[in-house]
């Protein structure tokens, strides 16, 4: 991706090293803030709104990925370390830039289908959902121990997310909808090309395949000496010849047309 790495001499050192530890920091503060304020006013205050972004409240495009998934607070303990763990695994990998990046990315997707849509209170579950595609994709056998207990690798669990999506597409509003597919956009911006590539080359496989099977498929011979047993296939020079004391539907080579027994 020489794109990103033009990006990354010129912008890199705008980059925030460690973006996903705080992230879930926050992410944590907001938890323990809402769980004590049942109301909900700390929640509807960070939620991506595009009507109210548009009368002033411009903190809104960025205060949403500082909500955490509602869930219990045994779970969301959970949640948050893998968050965490899928984060620092892709900055890990690609460094902070190209991290910031991908997260930014993300970011802009879903504000822009959020004012498309006009739909109100989003938030950052589909964001933090393509983090982990792209984990999956770089480290598909990785395990993570589910509930600490049970190991499973992380590309079934991207079947998983995959899953969520189809369902959010097939049953959920229009907003819903357009967050969810949109969302993909900054995996598809760092995978589409390598994902369309690797697809064009198992094509090319399939078809160099079924060439050559087509090419060596065995057929029948047509000539078979019933001296030695020589095809035409096993010496495409000889020549086959019958013998006219021999039963018609004999024949033998040029090497054993002469010294064979007869056959009535």
């Amino acid at each position: 991706m020489n794109w990103l790495n033009k990006l990354e001499r010129r912008f890199g050192r705008f980059a925030i090293p460690g973006l996903m530890y705080y992230i879930i920091i926050l992410n944590a503060v907001v938890y323990f803030f809402k769980y004590l304020d049942p109301t909900g006013t700390i929640y509807n205050a960070l939620t991506l709104d595009p009507n109210l972004v548009m009368q002033g409240q411009i903190w809104r495009l960025v205060t949403y990925i500082l909500i955490p998934p509602e869930t219990s607070l045994l779970f969301i303990v959970f949640v948050l370390l893998f968050y965490y763990m899928v984060g620092v695994g892709l900055e890990q990998e690609w460094g902070s830039f190209k991290f910031n990046l991908y997260y930014l990315v993300g970011m802009i997707a879903t504000t822009v289908a959020a004012f498309l849509t006009g739909g109100g209170s989003v938030t950052a579950v589909y964001l933090n959902l393509s983090l982990f595609l792209a984990f999956a994709y770089l480290f598909p056998d990785h395990e993570i121990l589910i509930f600490f207990i049970l190991p499973l690798k992380v590309k079934y669990l991207a079947w998983l997310y995959w899953a969520f999506i189809a369902f959010t597409v097939i049953t959920q509003p229009l907003p819903d909808k357009v967050v969810a597919v949109v969302s993909l956009a900054n995996y598809l911006l760092f995978f589409g090309p390598e994902l369309l590539r690797h697809t064009q080359r198992r094509k090319q496989v399939y078809d160099n395949r079924k060439k050559f099977n087509a090419e060596n498929t065995y057929e029948s011979p047509v000539h078979v000496c019933e001296y030695c047993g020589m095809t035409e296939k096993t010496d495409p020079q000889m020549e086959f010849h019958h013998c006219p004391e021999c039963d018609p539907k004999y024949e033998y080579c040029s090497k054993h047309i002469q010294i064979h027994k007869h056959i009535k």
